[in-house]
């Protein structure tokens, strides 16, 4: 499995959604700080979202340390709310069926990176509870239009 997951981050590094997304088994289930549990096509529209978002922009994906069901990736972007620079640092678990990734884990310390996107305020509240729910409360709202938008299905 450690050439899917390769072949996962090489797409991604290239912005192609839809080389990451048919490396998902069509019932996986992706999870992240930033947006929680997402399933099925929906975690495909996340990446899709995500991809078309950072196309000719300053964006770079690096993974490393790939094994048989996990591996380290560090995205380097620019904010686009705040216009700040990230270096997110991503550990992700993997699991399969089918020879397809069913289970997609991403962990990221949150309070790193809300200090790193949003500053003061990312540096004050970002370890709560309560910035990761409204994080994830706008990140979905964000996943739910674009879907409406592209007319993707649910």
């Amino acid at each position: 499995m450690r050439n899917l997951i390769s072949d996962f981050y090489k797409a991604f590094h290239q912005l192609d959604a839809n080389k990451m997304t048919s490396c998902y088994h069509k019932d996986v289930v992706f999870e992240d700080p930033a947006f929680g549990v997402l399933e099925g096509k929906k975690a495909g529209a996340m990446w899709h979202m995500l991809c078309e978002s950072q196309k000719g922009k300053d964006f770079t994906v690096e993974a490393s340390n790939i094994t048989e069901n996990s591996a380290h990736w560090e995205a380097f972007y620019t904010f686009s709310k705040t216009g700040r620079k990230v270096h997110n640092k991503i550990d992700a678990a993997f699991e399969f069926k089918d020879g397809l990734i069913i289970k997609h884990t991403d962990h990221f310390n949150l309070h790193t990176w809300a200090k790193q996107a949003i500053g003061f305020k990312g540096w004050l509240l970002g370890g709560t509870g309560f910035f990761k729910k409204k994080l994830q409360s706008q990140t979905n709202r964000l996943l739910n239009k674009y879907i409406v938008e592209k007319k993707l299905p649910n």
